[in-house]
């Protein structure tokens, strides 16, 4: 098996390549936060600055600081996107916007309740390294407000008819299984089992669907199956991401039927979402088998690949089951051989059907210093844990 070779390479990756790539690139030494529109060779393409991305790479130099050494360079890079994020960052009602301009000026609402969760999990790990009372402050009211909006996530901001087909949709319940252990330092026991509880029940009894093998994206407010677009939707990267969320929490309450449930529930996905012609995960999929309306229904997305290779790792290091290892085994074939550029450092994210890429761009609105190295650091640290 060579789980240390497969340790090394992962180690390795994260520190020699990808954390060099963002931390020369991406700091806007000028205006504050970061620079994530880089091109292949790391130059910039576009200044706006997407407040959950930001967020996410407060977050990933905070935990490298925290975890990994406590290096100076690496703290002085968290606290310039946390500092443009504390003066910009927020409208009046404490809730993060979406974007802003290179300077700081809201561009766009904070319709998405993701800005939060990122600046949440941002300023709680920043908090920790830092010691800073105000930044766990952020991150406390930023939770708080968070529950508050739990059930109408987008307010305001909702383009539908509100009781003409009342749905909800799956991403909430799966990060908040993640969220609430990154913060669970700073929330009080009761409010981190209600949920933990909460997740679990969401993502395992309302949103998986047994007699499908899938997790759905959006069910009715009752939990009901929908057949339309939306309700027939599926994504199996968020399916298995939730899975090692899910398994982390099983561990964390020594709970091995939970382990055990989301381990099987992940091999199931990934039969379900493997393209048996060209490889890798599909991004969309219609559970009844009709043509989905999104239209990128067939790339093969960086993060996608990443979560798989984590769900697999976890699952293999928690039940033993080899079934895991020889899908980790295909999936790091596929994902290295396919996405990392060899050449310049870091991942491509978004490659067509037949595994070309599609987009040479290392970064952009959706992608940027989070996936890759989180990747790489989890299963740097899922293999030394094996071993």
């Amino acid at each position: 098996m060579n789980i240390a070779k497969y340790t090394q390479h992962y180690r390795e990756a994260l520190l020699d390549n990808v954390i060099p790539f963002w931390q020369k690139y991406s700091p806007d030494q000028e205006h504050g936060g970061y620079f994530t529109c880089l091109d292949r060779k790391g130059n910039v393409y576009d200044t706006d600055k997407f407040v959950w991305l930001q967020c996410r790479q407060v977050w990933m130099f905070s935990m490298l600081y925290n975890e990994v050494k406590e290096d100076q360079e690496w703290l002085d890079i968290a606290l310039l996107g946390a500092e443009f994020l504390v003066e910009h960052g927020r409208n009046e009602n404490g809730h993060w916007y979406f974007s802003l301009t290179r300077e700081g000026k809201p561009l766009v609402q904070p319709y998405n309740i993701f800005s939060d969760c990122f600046a949440a999990m941002a300023f709680a790990q920043l908090g920790k390294a830092t010691g800073n009372q105000e930044f766990d402050d952020i991150a406390k009211q930023t939770f708080r407000n968070i529950l508050l909006r739990r059930e109408n996530p987008k307010g305001i901001y909702n383009k539908t008819i509100p009781d003409t087909r009342p749905m909800k949709d799956f991403a909430l319940p799966m990060i908040l299984s993640n969220l609430v252990l990154e913060i669970q330092h700073l929330l009080s026991p009761s409010v981190v089992e209600e949920t933990i509880n909460y997740s679990i029940h969401e993502v395992m009894d309302i949103f998986y669907r047994e007699e499908l093998g899938v997790i759905l994206e959006n069910v009715s407010v009752d939990g009901r199956f929908v057949d339309t677009f939306q309700g027939r939707l599926t994504c199996p990267g968020h399916g298995l991401e939730s899975m090692w969320f899910l398994m982390d929490i099983g561990v964390r309450k020594g709970d091995t039927a939970l382990v055990r449930r989301a381990t099987d529930i992940a091999l199931d996905l990934m039969e379900y979402g493997w393209d048996k012609t060209y490889g890798g995960i599909f991004y969309f999929m219609d559970v009844k088998g009709h043509p989905p309306d999104k239209l990128e229904w067939d790339q093969k997305l960086w993060w996608v690949h990443q979560e798989a290779i984590l769900a697999m790792l976890k699952g293999f290091a928690h039940t033993g089951d080899m079934r895991c290892w020889t899908w980790f085994i295909k999936l790091h074939g596929y994902a290295w051989d396919h996405f990392a550029d060899k050449k310049h450092g870091e991942w491509y994210g978004y490659l067509n059907r037949r595994g070309e890429v599609l987009l040479n761009a290392k970064g952009g609105k959706w992608k940027g210093c989070f996936h890759t190295p989180r990747f790489l650091y989890q299963g740097w640290k899922t293999l030394e844990g094996i071993t």
